[in-house]
C-alpha cells in the first residue's frame, strides 16, 4: 500500500487494510458531489487458504445517512489466497457532503468450507480542501 492505512484489522487471520484520499478532479464541491477513492489490500496471514465470497459496506456520511452495499465478491473478483498471499484493489466512493465514514466485512470461506466475517475497520472519507468549501 503506497499511502499509509487508515484502518488496518485482523480477523481470523485475514488483514485488511484500507486507505481513503479525496479526489478533487472528479468531485464538484459547488453541486455536493464529492468522489473519494479507496485503496484496499486483504492479505492471508494465516495458515488456511481463504477465499473472499462477499463484500457489506456500511457507508454513512455527514448528515448520518447511511447506505448499506452488499454483493458478490470485489471489483469482479473472488480472490482465492493461500497462505501469505495479498490482493489489491482500488475502488471509489461519491458522497453529497465532505467527509463520510466507510466500515463493513468480507465474507470469507476458507478451505473446508468454513466461511467467517473478516472485519474492515472504520475508515474516514475527507479532504480538508472540501471541507473548507463546504457549508457542511
Amino acid at each position: 500500500m503506497s499511502q499509509s492505512p487508515d484502518s488496518d484489522t485482523v480477523t481470523d487471520g485475514i488483514r485488511i487494510l484500507a486507505a481513503a484520499r479525496f479526489d478533487p478532479d472528479q468531485s464538484d464541491v459547488d453541486r455536493s458531489q464529492y468522489l473519494f477513492t479507496y485503496r484496499i489490500v486483504i492479505r492471508n496471514e494465516g495458515t488456511r487458504r481463504a477465499k473472499l465470497l462477499s463484500r457489506h459496506w456500511i457507508i454513512i456520511d455527514a448528515d448520518n445517512q447511511r447506505e448499506e452495499v452488499k454483493g458478490a465478491g470485489v471489483v469482479g473478483e473472488t480472490p482465492d489466497l493461500a497462505p501469505g498471499q495479498s490482493f489489491e484493489y482500488q475502488s471509489a466512493c461519491p458522497l453529497t457532503t465532505a467527509w463520510g465514514t466507510m466500515e463493513g466485512s468480507y465474507r470469507m470461506q476458507l478451505e473446508g468450507g468454513e466461511t467467517f466475517e473478516a472485519k474492515i475497520g472504520r475508515f474516514f472519507l475527507t479532504s480538508k480542501n472540501a471541507l473548507k468549501k463546504s457549508p457542511r
